[in-house]
């Protein structure tokens, strides 16, 4: 385990409009507000996009990510982690189910997802910490590194 210890800073009520991609206007509005480190939280629509639902085979790496559609509205809650890549871009890595007609599908956002109508985000702010998303060659993913304590 690697930890790194913070304190809450801002905290951001947004609402998502129909249309609007996650991750992307989450990471604009971090670029926006300078914020390197957050936590999201969302509940609302997700209309169309796209959702990775695992790797094809569990032991390959680097991994060969399932991608399946969103295709119509859905329900949806969902949360994040946002901490800077590399080039201290704020990455949102979030993950949401989504459900519709009694099926759920749970995955990863990274593709781009549109929302359906609204969504509801709570931005956290997390001060005093030096989390990266970092490539880890072992595993083919870009990971988060806590850095400190």
């Amino acid at each position: 385990m690697k930890v790194s210890q913070g304190s809450i800073g801002r905290v951001f009520v947004i609402r998502l409009e129909d249309g609007d991609v996650l991750p992307e206007c989450i990471e604009r509005f971090a670029a926006e507000q300078k914020i390197s480190v957050a936590n999201a939280l969302m509940v609302g629509g997700i209309g169309s996009g796209q959702a990775v639902v695992g790797p094809r085979v569990s032991e390959a790496r680097p991994p060969d990510p399932m991608v399946v559609p969103v295709d119509g509205a859905h329900e949806a809650v969902a949360f994040g982690v946002l901490a800077p890549d590399e080039d201290g871009r704020a990455v949102l890595h979030i993950h949401a189910a989504m459900g519709r007609s009694g099926n759920t599908v749970t995955g990863c956002l990274r593709h781009g997802v549109k929302t359906w109508v609204v969504g509801e985000v709570i931005l956290i702010e997390i001060l005093g910490t030096e989390a990266k998303r970092l490539h880890d060659e072992a595993t083919g993913f870009v990971l988060l590194q806590p850095e400190g304590e």
